[in-house]
């Protein structure tokens, strides 16, 4: 995350650990620790070769690989900037132009100015507009910035709760609900929805999620509690196998929409 001195990203020093679990970190050139598995991967503003060194002689870790890039770069070669959908607007924390939603967008993977997110946000605005739904509760399974529970909650549905198994994701989406000051409908947590489906009793499911684990879900009947389900974070190649995973009953296809190479989805459960 940004902290002061720093208000925007340039390059990004980057060190992989083979251990996950670290001392306590206190440098104002820090912007997180990506944690997966049994590894770290730690992200700097500028170069720490010796504060690694020293937390691997006091860690037992080994730094598998070291690298420094361009913050676009890990953006997969995306600058990151203002984008409008309707009269909706979503803006990085460095630009000065007027926003609905203003987000530091960290080094999360899929991030909110991603396409799959945009088109998820852009099934938000129009569904969770109508006066038919009355949306009021809300899940963002994968949530990453907390961009899509943000905008359901600037959007006037009153709980959402945000979901992530990433630590990091956590701590971006928390701090990026308190400076949109939507902390009194949004709740951010850490879990793994491979190892638990949470309670999906609510009126709108947006899960912005990768192929296997969409598929893990689509198998439990628990799943399917939700009124409406907004689904992102595939290609038109991984659709056939997810359509034949879903329900043969009880849901209607509302639309199918496509950013690039990302695809949406938009059903209605009629159960």
């Amino acid at each position: 995350m940004l902290r002061p001195p720093h208000t925007s990203y340039k390059r990004l020093y980057t060190y992989h650990l083979d251990r996950r679990e670290l001392p306590a970190i206190s440098d104002p050139d820090l912007i997180g620790a990506w944690i997966e598995d049994e590894t770290a991967i730690l992200f700097f503003h500028r170069p720490k070769e010796r504060l690694v060194a020293e937390l691997c002689a006091e860690s037992g870790a080994r730094v598998i690989y070291a690298a420094d890039l361009d913050y676009s770069d890990w953006e997969a070669g995306r600058e990151i900037g203002a984008f409008r959908i309707d009269n909706f607007t979503v803006a990085p924390v460095w630009e000065a132009t007027e926003a609905d939603v203003r987000l530091d967008p960290s080094v999360i993977f899929g991030s909110g100015f991603h396409p799959s997110t945009r088109l998820c946000l852009t099934s938000l605005l129009k569904y969770g507009r109508s006066p038919e739904l009355r949306l009021d509760t809300a899940l963002d399974l994968g949530c990453g910035t907390g961009l899509l529970a943000i905008a359901a909650a600037k959007l006037g549905i009153g709980r959402i709760t945000a979901l992530d198994n990433n630590r990091l994701a956590c701590e971006v989406a928390r701090a990026n609900v308190l400076r949109n000051q939507v902390e009194g409908k949004v709740t951010v947590l850490e879990a793994d929805l491979r190892a638990q489906c949470p309670d999906t009793r609510v009126d709108l499911v947006m899960a912005n999620l990768y192929k296997g684990l969409m598929l893990e879900l689509f198998q439990k009947p628990e799943f399917w509690r939700a009124r409406l389900y907004l689904l992102s974070g595939f290609i038109p190649g991984m659709e056939e196998e997810l359509l034949a995973a879903l329900p043969r009953q009880g849901l209607k296809f509302l639309e199918r929409n496509r950013n690039e190479r990302w695809c949406s989805w938009a059903l209605l459960n009629t159960g």
